[in-house]
């Protein structure tokens, strides 16, 4: 695998680290529109699909601190250094925001290494897309996935109107934007990948503190 392909499959992995249920920053996060993301984790498990990508190019994934690998190797749990959005409770299909991980991963081939570190993540329009270092070079990337957060359990804490909550959601499926599917196609020469496979599952969890009323 050249370069090129390492640092594409390095961005297919950070991709779906990038969908948060807060996910694209607009004018609303700077004028307090928007609510605020604090103490929350962001879990990524690849499918056996996304597995067996990574074992046809002999590649193995590790944890950049302060995120951690599970004991079984199959998921990757990041810290939420901070967020901005609206979880749309009423209809999560509708969240929009943005966030940011703290730690990385680090992908491993017989070729070399990629380090995918300083995550950020944007969602909008049921579309995720967002930036990140790899290997020392910022990268940013195209729409990459498509978050089924209506597909997710939503649970959420009974609190006063207006008053931080924890929110979390789960087992939300990533699909891949016909933009990905084409990185596939042209990168890796492969067309098993369709608009219906699911890539991984993102689980996350946080307090939300909405917006204060003018």
């Amino acid at each position: 695998m050249d370069n090129t392909r390492r640092s594409v499959l390095g961005a297919v992995l950070a991709a779906p680290l990038l969908a948060q249920f807060a996910g694209a920053a607009d004018a609303g996060a700077a004028d307090g529109s928007l609510g605020t993301v604090s103490d929350g984790w962001a879990e990524v498990r690849w499918t056996p699909l996304g597995e067996a990508l990574l074992g046809r190019f002999q590649a193995t994934v590790a944890a950049v601190e302060p995120a951690a690998m599970d004991a079984k190797g199959g998921a990757i749990r990041f810290p939420v250094l901070s967020g901005s959005g609206d979880p749309s409770l009423l209809n999560p299909a509708k969240a929009h925001g943005d966030g940011r991980l703290a730690g990385g991963v680090e992908v491993r081939t017989p070729e070399g290494t990629v380090r995918v570190t300083e995550l950020q993540g944007f969602l909008q329009d049921g579309v995720a897309w967002g930036k990140c270092v790899v290997n020392g070079l910022d990268v940013g990337h195209r729409a990459t996935v498509r978050p089924g957060l209506d597909k997710g359990v939503l649970q959420t804490e009974t609190v006063p109107l207006g008053s931080p909550m924890k929110v979390k959601v789960a087992e939300v499926p990533l699909r891949p934007t016909p933009e990905l599917l084409e990185t596939f196609a042209t990168t890796f020469a492969t067309d098993e990948i369709t608009a219906d496979s699911v890539l991984a599952y993102v689980t996350a969890e946080a307090v939300y503190t909405p917006p204060k009323k003018a």
